[in-house]
């Protein structure tokens, strides 16, 4: 891709400008270990250029660390509930240590599943027909009403943790009860039939679409970090106008949660060709498995330009 394509990613500004970085990651969600690989991806890359970073792995002891260190601004590569769902931007903020990524608002409605597919049918945007499962009978009642095969997901998760596909009423009360054990709040989809992409944003502009497959059932865990034969696909295999529309549906979609500084959105597209939103993440992945680092590459930056725009925006957006 050309730098007149993705103009402004690259961050101008001088390593100095940044001060003195935490980068947060670790936690105690049921990401942590994604979160640990992504942090001291992050942390190493800022250190080569020139940053002065330190990590700080997210415990009990946070808010100490944070009144003990002298800290510019934190770079939060924190995955899950405690670092992706605006409680971390609302103590930062408290502290007044600016931070990258979205807000708090943007941060908690984009961790809630169902409460992202709500603003979206609101606004007319495409997101798969679905249920709350609280009981075996709203699992009947899904059954009922959705049909099959049906996706179970917990409403407060991300990483496809407690993710299952289902093709049966005895199947989904199953996959109800395994995906409880992560959230008091289930969800059940209708399955689409097609392939899934994902789409990057940062610093206001969409990133190349990646086309994304795989031999499991659909993009779990194992697929995501594991797996050495998910393929990826860059350009996506559309057409110039199916991906343009897919971008302006993904610019849409964040723009509806008020996302900042970087996302990523996921998508599925049916057999009539029509896309399908499914979720946002506010702190998507940076391992060597991750999408956004594929997406940046693809526009021209390397990982290390990436980490640095998305702190520059953190300057921009907060000071």
């Amino acid at each position: 891709m050309s730098d007149q394509l993705f103009s402004g990613l690259k961050s101008e500004l001088p390593v100095s400008a940044f001060g003195r970085v935490a980068v947060l990651f670790g936690g105690k969600s049921a990401e942590r270990e994604v979160s640990l690989k992504s942090g001291n991806a992050v942390l190493s890359a800022l250190q080569a250029a020139g940053v002065d970073a330190f990590g700080i792995d997210v415990g009990d002891d946070l808010l100490q660390s944070l009144l003990n260190e002298k800290i510019d601004r934190a770079f939060i590569v924190l995955h899950g509930r405690g670092g992706e769902d605006g409680s971390m931007q609302g103590l930062l903020e408290c502290a007044g240590i600016p931070y990258t990524g979205s807000g708090i608002l943007a941060s908690a409605l984009a961790m809630d599943k169902l409460r992202t597919k709500q603003v979206w049918q609101s606004l007319g945007l495409p997101t798969p027909r679905h249920a709350v499962l609280a009981s075996v009978e709203d699992c009947r009642a899904a059954a009922d009403d959705l049909g099959f095969p049906l996706i179970v997901k917990p409403a407060h998760e991300g990483s496809s943790i407690g993710m299952a596909k289902v093709n049966s009423a005895e199947e989904l009360i199953a996959a109800w009860q395994d995906a409880s054990k992560y959230d008091s709040q289930v969800l059940v989809e209708q399955w689409i039939h097609g392939p899934e992409y994902t789409v990057a944003t940062l610093r206001g502009q969409v990133l190349p679409p990646i086309g994304l497959g795989t031999p499991h059932s659909f993009y779990d865990y194992d697929a995501k970090y594991l797996a050495d034969d998910t393929q990826y696909r860059i350009p996506s295999g559309l057409d110039a106008a199916k991906e343009q529309e897919l971008k302006a549906l993904t610019e849409r979609a964040c723009d509806a949660v008020g996302v900042q500084g970087w996302a990523r959105a996921d998508v599925m597209q049916d057999a009539n060709g029509a896309f399908w939103l499914l979720e946002v993440n506010t702190v998507p992945g940076m391992t060597d498995h991750s999408l956004v680092p594929m997406a940046a590459k693809a526009a021209g930056l390397d990982f290390q330009q990436l980490v640095l725009a998305i702190l520059a925006d953190s300057i921009e957006a907060r000071g």
